[in-house]
């Protein structure tokens, strides 16, 4: 018998994908419009016009509607969620993706630094979720997801500020989660691994830092943006609904070794 797999199903569903111009961020977008949803993107350098992910969606016969949005403006923020209310469909599917990192070590990270990341990686998925999580309590459903980070677990280094903003994106979910889930709406986070992305490069481009990464990683290989597509679609549809606060390790078996 061939398995049934019309829960994974989004159609008809309306996706918003912050982060979205590249990366886990366009991987996720793709993938949730793979499974049925349009959506709406925005980043903070996401062109209106041409862009290669809204490309790539409308390919797949699906919406997409673009916006730019600096995450580190909270009036931005505001003026954003009062556009998406007053200009598209109610928000089904909420991905709290968009993120900075700044290195510095910690007796030289500067306000500048701390606040930047705090308020773009925290306090803007917060105000997004009260606002677009408030609309889904009114309706008696909605999926939230959140992108965490292997260091939502661990200290990391030189990172202080982006350290304590996934450790906070982590007990955010499970926040609301306590608060949301009688209600139907599910919250959980995907944690990402050591991935090839820009965020990344850095890493990849240090031969012993990339060497010592992998030698500890059991699958062998840095993540791709396209291995987030099925995790990020499971938790958006009604094969999740009985999951609530979790985050969910996309990591190569990193964190179990």
């Amino acid at each position: 018998m061939a398995p049934n797999l019309t829960q994974f199903s989004l159609a008809g569903k309306t996706a918003l994908v912050t982060g979205c111009k590249r990366g886990i961020g366009k991987a996720m977008a793709e993938g949730l419009a793979e499974a049925g949803a349009d959506i709406i993107g925005v980043s903070a350098t996401l062109e209106t016009t041409g862009s290669e992910v809204g490309h790539s969606i409308e390919k797949l016969g699906r919406k997409f509607s673009p916006y730019k949005c600096d995450f580190s403006d909270r009036e931005q923020v505001k003026r954003f969620i009062s556009l998406v209310r007053a200009n598209e469909k109610p928000i089904d599917i909420l991905v709290n993706n968009a993120g900075t990192i700044m290195r510095a070590p910690a007796a030289e990270h500067s306000d500048e630094y701390w606040d930047t990341v705090l308020e773009v990686n925290l306090t803007a998925q917060f105000l997004l979720s009260r606002a677009f999580g408030k609309d889904m309590i009114d309706r008696g459903q909605g999926k939230i997801i959140f992108t965490a980070s292997l260091l939502s677990y661990q200290g990391g280094i030189t990172v202080p500020g982006y350290a304590a903003s996934k450790g906070g994106v982590m007990q955010l979910v499970m926040a609301l989660s306590n608060e949301w889930a009688s209600k139907g709406v599910n919250v959980n986070a995907i944690a990402p691994g050591y991935i090839a992305t820009d965020n990344t490069e850095a890493l990849r481009n240090d031969a012993d830092r990339s060497e010592s990464i992998l030698g500890r990683i059991p699958q062998g290989r840095w993540g791709t943006p396209d291995d987030f597509k099925g995790p990020t679609v499971f938790l958006a549809s009604s094969a999740s609904d009985y999951m609530n606060g979790s985050t969910v390790l996309v990591d190569g078996g990193w964190m179990g070794r």
